[in-house]
């Protein structure tokens, strides 16, 4: 009897994480393919959505249950890299008119996929952030306005 309330009260959690995730992921965000670098040809790609924020990036994975983003990439150290077509065993799981976009993020490395519309907004998302010089600092560095 023991087994089974814990058991009940383990599918119920998990239930309950589900259940919550998908909440999140229902929000709102733009659909894209994920992966870190280095990865071997083809393999590593992960489903799930971005939104942007002021000063970040947040990715979750459709498949994971955390209750936060799986990825947090801060705006200010995105920088991004060569484009391409979605390559041999890619084209699996992605059409031609994906484009693949090489991004560096601080010391990580990774590649994530968009539809053409979706890769336009994200790089006038990154293209508009703030420099870094323009935020004005106040004497005894309070912070920025």
């Amino acid at each position: 009897m023991t087994v089974l309330v814990v058991l009940v009260v383990l599918l119920g959690g998990l239930a309950a994480a589900f259940l919550y995730r998908l909440v999140i992921l229902r929000r709102g965000g733009t659909a894209v393919i994920l992966r870190s670098i280095p990865a071997s040809e083809g393999s590593g790609w992960r489903h799930g959505i971005v939104r942007y924020g002021d000063d970040v990036l947040l990715f979750y994975k459709l498949s994971s249950l955390r209750p936060g983003p799986d990825r947090r990439m801060p705006r200010q150290t995105l920088v991004l890299g060569d484009r391409r077509r979605p390559e041999r065993s890619e084209r699996d799981i992605m059409s031609d008119e994906i484009a693949v976009v090489s991004l560096e993020a601080g010391e990580r490395r990774y590649e994530i996929a968009f539809e053409r519309g979706a890769f336009t907004a994200f790089t006038s998302w990154l293209e508009s952030r703030p420099s870094g010089r323009s935020q004005r600092q106040f004497p005894g560095g309070c912070g920025t306005s």
